[in-house]
C-alpha cells in the first residue's frame, strides 16, 4: 500500500514531465482535458504529476505513435476521476516532502522506481522510455 501511495504522490511540474516524455505541455493539457490523467494541483494552481501519471503519459505517447485515436485510448485506458485510486494526490506532508526535494534527489526517486519490479515480476513497458531520460544527465 505504501509504494502505490508514493506512486501517486504529486512530485513533478509540468516542466520535468515535458522532458520525461517529450511531449509538449499542450499535449499534457489535452489528455488531462479528456481526463486521461488527472495531476494534482497546488494551492497556487500548478499541477503537480505522480509517477503514475508519468507512466500513463508515456502509455498514451506509445497509442498515439501506433495510430490509436483519442476515442481508442479512452477505451484502452480508463479515465481517471479526481476520486479514484488512481488520482495524484497532495497532501500536507507530501507537499512539504516536494519543496525539500531537489532535482537531484528526484532523480534518485525517478532511477529508483525505475530499477522496481511490478506487481507480478514484471518489469513496466515503459521503463525503457524512462531511462533515455536518466542517461541524460
Amino acid at each position: 500500500m505504501a509504494d502505490e501511495i508514493r506512486r501517486n504522490m504529486a512530485l513533478f511540474p509540468i516542466g520535468i514531465v515535458m522532458k520525461l516524455t517529450d511531449l509538449t505541455a499542450r499535449q499534457i493539457r489535452y489528455y488531462e482535458q479528456h481526463e486521461l490523467i488527472v495531476p494534482a494541483r497546488t494551492a497556487g494552481n500548478q499541477r503537480l504529476f505522480s509517477f503514475n501519471d508519468v507512466e500513463r503519459l508515456l502509455e498514451i505517447k506509445s497509442l498515439i505513435e501506433k495510430g490509436v485515436n483519442i476515442a481508442g485510448i479512452k477505451q484502452v485506458m480508463n479515465p481517471v476521476s479526481k476520486e479514484s485510486d488512481d488520482a495524484t494526490i497532495v497532501s500536507e506532508q507530501s507537499e512539504v516532502k516536494r519543496r525539500e526535494l531537489s532535482d537531484a534527489q528526484l532523480h534518485r526517486m525517478l532511477k529508483q522506481q525505475l530499477l522496481e519490479k511490478r506487481p507480478g515480476g514484471q518489469a513496466s513497458m515503459i521503463q525503457g522510455q524512462l531511462t533515455r531520460f536518466l542517461n541524460k544527465r
